[in-house]
């Protein structure tokens, strides 16, 4: 069921995006005045490939799974969307139907924004348009770098390099040992090797490779980073 208002800590994440903070408070303030809240379970449907580009939105908790489907008939993880990260304006820019499809990982809200509430703001706020080059630019960076790391870099780094991705965007401090971090995302072993195009055999011997190292601990519930200058030596030895 929606709930009509964000919590204190959802508002937070929003507030504290990167790229949202930048803004200036008058889009900001626009953009909350007409934003509506959607709350999901963990797997439950946000949106379907094809579907109509109805709205602009933002994680504000959990995270946004975003998944393709193979011929045979098997979903792929592509890609996570963390709180404080804006989704689908390519679509409501371009009218097209969406690409992928997207399931919430964990419970998991989203702030929207109706695509004709999107189109208001940019009418008023020149700003927007400048503000979302920047973001799409932001995304194609990181796109080429993944596919540069896929194309140059062993698996071993490009793990390291997710793991410390993870631990920065989900981690959790370990109240026992204080230099540990706990990943807050629970990612099954076969959707970490999606995100990094490998097999869940290749990336299940990194890991226990890691782990031997005292650089990760695994765990039932996930992965526990207990050494991230470990992990920086391995994605800077492969430079």
């Amino acid at each position: 069921m929606d709930d009509p208002i964000l919590t204190i800590e959802e508002r937070e994440a929003i507030n504290a995006g990167r790229w949202f903070s930048s803004l200036s408070p008058s889009l900001r303030h626009d953009i909350l005045r007409c934003a509506y809240v959607k709350r999901f379970k963990d797997g439950e449907l946000i949106a379907a490939r094809g579907d109509p580009p109805t709205e602009w939105s933002a994680c504000a908790r959990g995270a946004v799974r975003v998944s393709s489907t193979s011929l045979s008939g098997k979903q792929i993880t592509l890609t996570y969307i963390e709180p404080g990260l804006w989704f689908g304006d390519v679509a409501i820019f371009d009218g097209d139907r969406r690409t992928h499809d997207a399931y919430a990982h964990g419970d998991t809200v989203l702030l929207c924004v109706a695509r004709s509430d999107f189109q208001k703001i940019l009418s008023s706020h020149v700003e927007l348009y400048e503000a979302l080059m920047r973001l799409q630019a932001r995304r194609i960076r990181q796109l080429f770098g993944l596919v540069e790391d896929l194309n140059t870099l062993p698996l071993r780094a490009r793990l390291a390099k997710q793991l410390l991705h993870l631990a920065r965007s989900y981690g959790v401090p370990c109240l026992a040992e204080g230099n540990e971090v706990r990943i807050g995302l629970q990612l099954a072993q076969e959707e970490l090797a999606q995100l990094l195009g490998a097999s869940r055999q290749r990336v299940n011997q990194e890991l226990k490779a890691m782990e031997r190292d005292n650089i990760i601990r695994i765990e039932p519930g996930g992965l526990v980073v207990r050494n991230r200058d470990g992990l920086l030596k391995i994605t800077e030895a492969d430079l």
